[in-house]
């Protein structure tokens, strides 16, 4: 006797959503980072530390379970997702999930995604994917999703990244695959529950290294015994402005949807008594750039976390690029870096080793500074192409598009044609960029940036400066959410 092979369908809808971001998130932001289906989903992933290489490796492990993956796709973090690009995505996924026989379906999610005529696209893709699929749903999500509790009533698996920087992407999805085949094989009845904290927490200190969310995640793991399957620590991410927004717990317990909530609750108990660890304490721009160069020899650090790319800044921000030059380090410097395909055009126009006169800075919105006016030298042309060295997202092919790195006032300024993140080696390789000749490094950044290259830093100063992603919550026009702001980054002397 035959018997028939279990049926596994796979989609993807990974994005995070800044309320207060100037950039658009339409369809091509989607096919620019991420578009992908079927078996060349797989086999790209292969070798990567993605949530698809899990995917890819369950397929070989398990010859019982066909594995079809379905619409895959990332944008990096902006504004709102328009209309017809949500639409688009959540009708093609439904539309494969539709009239078929599957015995489970695993989604890939962030959890914080905004779109502009949907209050919460995560939850209605899985709440309109366990209703097309008739099977249990399974999902994986980023540390800073923000949950609406109604979500947990249609999964059956779920679990988080418990690293920031995130470096365990694909072990998150070999969880919520793993208990997928055990809740379908009949070996557990999972009750998933999600618990709100109602605390809108800054997400600058919820690094896993130290401190608060180092120890939640530890306590966390002590609770997953006997029949608490997985618990999940959401630190949010309080730019999405949505009702749901805010830090909340998630568990996974066999038969017993009581247990689930226990677990949740005492996890939540410890995030609220430690809530003012989460509040940073930054430095003036100024004043980071002179500590920076006060410390001791090698390559040093300075990051701007408000204009962070992977927290839906635009690169565009200028106030980071105005203290440097202000301050004058008389030493080998990068900044990185403007996404302004103008100016690379102007550049490219130019040629290299051309004079130009370029305004950085402050084109997407004038919200946070206006653009600083500079003479450059076209230092070199380039291609903003490369691999991700990792470990955080490693094998994962980049394209910024064409790019140049301009001389201004003996600081090399990298502009791109793209939006993205500076966070990886790569980065600066494809930009000519010798880090071990470098000095100082002024980066659009934030932790994910840590992940690489706190080994390579002698030491990082994360600095106060305007911008969409801003430390200072007290500082964003919030419209939705329902709580307010933990107080604010304050800057103390020292701090890096």
């Amino acid at each position: 006797m035959i018997t028939a092979r279990k049926r596994l369908a796979v989609a993807r809808f990974w994005f995070e959503g800044n309320a207060f971001s100037p950039l658009q998130t339409t369809l091509a932001s989607f096919r620019e980072r991420e578009w992908t289906s079927g078996r060349a989903a797989l086999g790209a992933a292969r070798g990567t530390e993605s949530e698809l290489a899990a995917v890819a490796e369950f397929a070989d492990a398990h010859p019982k379970w066909e594995v079809t993956v379905l619409r895959c796709c990332s944008a990096n973090p902006g504004g709102p997702i328009d209309d017809d690009a949500y639409a688009a995505i959540r009708d093609e996924i439904l539309a494969g999930l539709t009239g078929q026989r599957w015995d489970a379906v695993y989604l890939s999610l962030h959890g914080a995604a905004i779109a502009r005529g949907e209050a919460a696209p995560d939850l209605a893709l899985v709440r309109a994917a366990a209703a097309a699929a008739r099977c249990p749903v399974g999902a994986s999500f980023d540390l800073h999703a923000n949950l609406d509790p109604a979500i947990a009533t249609h999964l059956a698996a779920a679990s988080s990244y418990r690293t920031y920087p995130h470096v365990d992407m694909k072990a998150t999805a070999a969880r919520v695959l793993d208990q997928l085949v055990r809740a379908v094989a009949g070996e557990t009845r999972p009750r998933v529950v999600v618990h709100p904290l109602r605390l809108l927490l800054p997400s600058f200190n919820m690094r896993t290294s130290a401190g608060p969310m180092a120890d939640a995640e530890a306590a966390a793991r002590k609770l997953e015994r006997g029949s608490v399957l997985d618990v999940a620590v959401f630190g949010g991410f309080p730019y999405a402005d949505t009702p749901s927004t805010g830090a909340s717990v998630l568990a996974v317990a066999d038969g017993d949807a009581a247990i689930a909530a226990e677990a949740a609750a005492a996890i939540a108990t410890m995030l609220r008594a430690r809530a003012d660890e989460f509040t940073p304490r930054l430095v003036a721009a100024e004043e980071g750039i002179r500590l920076a160069l006060s410390a001791p020899p090698g390559l040093v650090a300075v990051t701007d976390p408000a204009d962070n790319p992977l927290s839906g800044g635009a690169a565009d921000t200028p106030g980071l690029l105005r203290a440097l030059l202000a301050v004058r380090p008389g030493a080998p410097t990068v900044f990185a870096y403007f996404a302004d395909e103008a100016v690379v055009a102007q550049a490219r126009a130019a040629g290299e080793g051309a004079k130009l006169a370029v305004v950085l800075g402050g084109k997407r919105s004038a919200a946070f500074g206006s653009g600083v006016a500079a003479s450059a030298r076209v230092a070199r042309l380039c291609r903003a192409r490369f691999v991700n060295e990792g470990p955080m997202e490693r094998g994962l092919a980049v394209d910024l598009g064409n790019s140049a790195v301009l001389d201004v006032d003996g600081v090399q300024v990298i502009v791109t044609s793209r939006v993205g993140a500076a966070n990886d080696p790569a980065f600066f390789a494809a930009h000519g960029v010798d880090l071990a000749a470098t000095r100082l490094l002024c980066a659009k950044a934030k932790n994910h940036f840590r992940a690489a290259f706190e080994p390579l830093c002698a030491r990082i100063f994360d600095v106060d400066c305007p911008g969409p992603a801003s430390a200072d919550l007290r500082s964003l026009p919030f419209r939705n959410v329902q709580v307010l702001p933990s107080p604010g980054a304050s800057r103390e002397r020292g701090q890096g």
